[in-house]
């Protein structure tokens, strides 16, 4: 009996990672009824992290906090043991906007510092924080006042919320916050490496996707520069230093407050195909179908898809890929695939945005795979070959 794993990152906007992988796995199961298929949700640090986590042994727990524009947020955080994970989009996200109107000066990081009490209330000892998908530029600064960080005007008054905030700046102490996370392991999991600060930084890439114009941008990469400027002051001697890392311009800059506190940057991917088990999966595994939204110049750099599929190729087993679109090249899928197929080849409507069109065709696409792949209908093509699909 064939075994196969079915082990996709969500399609954005469409289909999250666990509906990605059982439409695939109905339509292969409908072709292919005698094959043993395990599902495996996957996350990278972004939207979808919990889920993806309680698919496996954590168990969900939900926490109120401060939403990105002061509102109350229920967010959902995972738990397993004395390991909490949170995932920022849950609780500063663009998708937890009220009305979805976008708040790029104002957009706030302490509901994240909430999240992080409430773990460490529950004698959480290792705290992951997913960093992706906030409406947040505050360089992490709601953060570390929620965590007892002194962040103050010239008259000695607290901040206002956002990058905004931050162009006030005059007085900064950390000693209190990084007292609360002392003896913790803070793990920041992201696929993101750009530094806090320039035309690299945080506010010029992501800015305008959280609705900031080109004034707001130059706005906010100021404010930041001067958070860096006062921490330097204050006696944060590798403050500078962090802000040029790679990832610290994660999440707003929530990677580079992260680091201010101790915290270790880990490659998302890789951190989460390892906490959830994958390399036992594929250990059992004859063919892995894993995907994504999007395979393109970005997922080359270690996204979900191709780090599932070097890891999978150093135990041997051969990984087809589906994806909502694709722009590689066939050179660039063959060192990594053995086929691909991209939803957009199949359809002259936009699947996009469509979950019930994109969910018909993955289930299409499971009949034809295990037909060509499984059943052996036809000979096996050349790497990263097309599938046709009837």
């Amino acid at each position: 009996m064939p075994s196969v794993l079915i082990a996709p990152d969500k399609f954005k906007g469409s289909l999250t990672a666990d509906a990605v992988a059982r439409a695939v796995a109905d339509g292969l199961l409908a072709a292919a009824p005698h094959t043993r298929v395990t599902t495996l949700a996957l996350a990278d640090g972004g939207e979808g992290s919990v889920a993806a986590a309680c698919t496996g042994r954590f168990r969900a727990e939900e926490v109120v906090v401060t939403g990105p524009t002061g509102e109350p947020v229920t967010a959902t955080v995972a738990v397993d043991g004395r390991t909490v994970l949170v995932e920022a989009a849950a609780v500063c996200g663009l998708g937890v906007l009220p009305g979805g109107r976008p708040a790029p000066l104002t957009a706030t990081s302490r509901g994240i510092g909430q999240a992080l009490h409430h773990a460490l209330a529950g004698g959480a000892d290792t705290i992951v924080l997913a960093l992706g998908g906030v409406a947040t530029t505050d360089g992490g600064a709601g953060l570390l006042q929620s965590l007892g960080a002194v962040l103050a005007r010239a008259d000695g008054t607290p901040i206002g919320p956002g990058g905004h905030g931050l162009a006030d700046l005059h007085t900064v102490d950390l000693t209190e916050a990084r007292a609360a996370l002392a003896g913790v392991d803070l793990v920041l999991a992201t696929d993101v490496d750009n530094p806090l600060l320039g035309a690299h930084g945080t506010a010029a890439v992501y800015g305008p996707q959280k609705g900031a114009t080109p004034d707001d941008v130059r706005a906010l990469d100021a404010a930041l520069t001067g958070f860096v400027r006062r921490l330097e002051a204050a006696g944060v001697p590798d403050a500078a230093a962090l802000a040029r890392t790679a990832g610290a311009g994660a999440a707003g800059g929530l990677g580079y407050a992260g680091m201010l506190l101790g915290g270790r940057l880990r490659s998302g991917a890789d951190y989460f195909l390892t906490l959830l088990g994958a390399d036992e999966l594929l250990a059992d595994a004859d063919l892995v179908v894993t995907g994504e939204g999007s395979l393109d110049e970005q997922s080359l750099s270690g996204k979900l898809p191709v780090a599932l599929a070097r890891r999978a190729r150093r135990q041997g087993v051969p990984v087809h890929a589906v994806a909502g679109r694709c722009t590689l090249t066939p050179e660039q899928t063959a060192a990594n695939f053995r086929s691909v197929q991209a939803l957009t080849d199949l359809t002259d409507q936009d699947c996009a945005t469509d979950s019930a069109l994109s969910a018909r065709l993955l289930t299409r696409y499971g009949r034809a795979l295990a037909e060509r792949w499984i059943d052996g209908c036809g000979e096996e093509a050349a790497p990263a070959a097309r599938l046709t699909l009837t």
